[in-house]
């Protein structure tokens, strides 16, 4: 029996490079995907409105807020 390497080298030039672009999106397929990191840029946001709102009223405010 022929190895794939072995199959693949006696197609077509052309036929090789769908081989190849298939066997590079199955490789994409198989990678987990990146996860990215939490950027904590909004921390202290909202820090203006502590004095109006409890924490609670805040957090209701800016759920309302993203809303818009």
């Amino acid at each position: 029996m022929k190895t794939a390497e072995e199959m693949i080298k006696e197609l077509p030039p052309d036929i090789q490079q769908e081989v190849l672009d298939f066997a590079e999106f199955l490789m994409t397929k198989k990678e987990p995907p990146k996860q990215k990191r939490m950027r904590l840029s909004w921390i202290g946001g909202l820090r203006e409105f502590r004095d109006q709102y409890t924490a609670l009223e805040l957090k209701k405010k800016a759920l309302e807020w993203w809303d818009d």
